[in-house]
């Protein structure tokens, strides 16, 4: 099996990194072994870019290695360190390289040196709890996940970048051609489809400097993938003119330059686009006695067809001077009219599931959410904790699409499904009740750093009483009086009073005294 050497057509599956995940950390050191959250974010994935560079010329690499990967973002850890960053995969392209989806939705066309896009967009590190730590939320227990990154298979066709292109049958001399105007060195042989691959040739006419294409030869029916036209034409898409070469010294019987024409011109109509382009007619190989008179027989049926037509011979180069001037007029005007034009900046998007930030629809397994947020937070949640589940549902519920199930109809019990039918998180809808006063914090909040401490509160109360004791007494005579108050009696009183320790509230002095009486307990 023959290796090849140029690779017009390839397709690539490319995989962003993964974004690293978030930890939950606390700072501990001495005498402080809780010193606040400190978890650090994961770092965000690799993306993928294609990138156009002038010295890459075929697409072979990836014709034998067609899946790549961008490097994953690294984890995050205590001491509110970031992971790293993933490393970008940078993949040079051919200049005039398509990028289009499998079904044949162009994506983007990548023209210029440098002219780059990112196809596959890394993911987004998660947040680590120093970063989702709030006022209410003071110490998360939980972080976020890193996010997937982007995974898709696309198609990359190159379109050869060209000013003119040469068109004909096989062996009518185009590669002669493209050698005597050119510094190229295409093969050259007598026999029809030496051309297997386009040929680019850099030619000079005056102070215009072109390129031109050798497109390898047609036949009728190519554009019904007869020959090896039909692999080829895409490469005359971009030219400015085109030139048909015509042999004039064939040796096939029943073939005349004029009907050579008319062949390759309802193949160029067939395969559509090109109807605009300019014409310019090369009778080749006049240096041949029988070329000669052949060309002077058609030339002036051409020439009323509209047509400029030149008489050349790429062995002996007559001719050939005169069609490249003609060629650098019609080339420096397509120039100078693309440069009047006002080119539109294009910038590409992945499309969203709806015009919405999420969509609710009922299915026969349960009330399916579609939107970019909701499914992304759910890539991000850590389900094996209950607090960020919490979390979760604080942020759907915030976004609005408890209020929406409602809406429409859910009642606690049904199932929820979240994402895309081959990829879903199932839930049991538990719509949130507004207790009242009772609901101190939303879901997913720690209640324990809303809520006042039980130390705190005793402090304030001993802090209050320090105003009202007795002669001598230290702030832990306090504290033991309001823990004990049946024991310490109360730190002022009226005398007389009930709160007096030495009235007994209305009993006599013999009741008094057995009730004292050591002997009778």
């Amino acid at each position: 099996m023959a290796v090849p050497t140029f690779v017009d057509r390839v397709t690539l599956y490319v995989s962003a990194g993964r974004g690293g995940n978030g930890v939950a950390s606390v700072h501990r050191e001495k005498f402080k072994p809780l010193g606040g959250p400190d978890g650090g974010n994961g770092g965000p994935g690799g993306s993928v870019i294609l990138r156009v560079d002038p010295d890459v010329t075929t697409l072979l690499d990836y014709h034998h290695s067609p899946k790549r990967r961008a490097e994953h973002g690294g984890h995050g850890a205590g001491g509110r360190r970031n992971g790293a960053h993933g490393s970008d995969l940078v993949l040079p392209v051919p200049d005039g390289t398509v990028v289009a989806r499998p079904d044949g939705t162009v994506l983007a066309d990548l023209v210029g040196a440098g002219t780059e896009m990112v196809i596959a967009e890394g993911g987004h590190g998660g947040l680590g709890n120093a970063a989702l730590a709030s006022k209410s939320r003071k110490a998360p227990g939980f972080a976020l996940l890193g996010e997937p990154g982007d995974e898709l298979e696309i198609v990359l066709e190159l379109k050869v970048v060209a000013d003119v292109g040469l068109v004909g049958f096989p062996s009518a001399g185009k590669s002669s051609l493209i050698a005597a105007i050119s510094r190229a060195r295409p093969k050259i042989a007598d026999y029809p489809f030496t051309t297997l691959v386009p040929n680019l040739g850099v030619v000079t006419a005056g102070d215009t400097t072109f390129t031109v294409a050798d497109v390898p030869g047609l036949i009728e029916g190519a554009a019904e993938g007869r020959g090896l036209g039909h692999d080829f034409l895409r490469h005359i898409e971009r030219c400015a003119a085109l030139v048909h070469v015509l042999d004039t010294a064939t040796m096939e019987p029943g073939r005349n330059p004029v009907d050579d024409l008319d062949v390759i011109e309802d193949e160029l109509r067939r395969y559509g686009g090109l109807e605009d382009r300019p014409r310019l007619v090369a009778l080749n190989k006049v240096d041949v006695p029988d070329g000669r008179g052949i060309a002077e027989l058609v030339v002036e049926e051409l020439r009323e067809r509209g047509l400029r037509v030149f008489e050349i011979s790429a062995v002996s180069g007559e001719g050939t001077r005169e069609l490249i001037f003609a060629m650098a007029e019609i080339v420096k005007a397509a120039r100078a009219e693309r440069a009047s034009e006002v080119q539109e900046r294009i910038v590409l998007r992945p499309p969203s599931v709806s015009g919405d930030e999420f969509t609710v629809t009922p299915t026969g397994a349960g009330w399916r959410v579609r939107g970019r947020k909701p499914e992304r937070w759910v890539r991000q949640t850590d389900f094996s904790n209950d607090e960020a589940v919490g979390y979760l549902a604080d942020r759907l519920n915030r976004l609005g699409v408890e209020d929406e199930l409602v809406k429409q109809g859910a009642v606690e019990g049904d199932a929820v499904l979240i994402g895309h039918p081959d990829d879903s998180v199932v839930f049991d809808f538990k719509p949130g009740v507004d207790a009242g006063a009772e609901n101190l914090a939303r879901r997913g909040e720690d209640h324990r750093f809303t809520e006042e401490r039980p130390a705190a509160s005793r402090r304030r109360d001993i802090q209050e009483h320090m105003d009202d004791r007795g002669e001598g007494e230290t702030r832990a005579d306090v504290a033991r009086r309001l823990d004990r108050p049946d024991e310490y009696g109360p730190s002022s009183y009226e005398i007389g009073s009930d709160e007096d320790p030495d009235a007994l509230g209305g009993v006599t002095d013999e009741e008094a005294w057995l009730e004292e009486d050591p002997g009778d307990r």
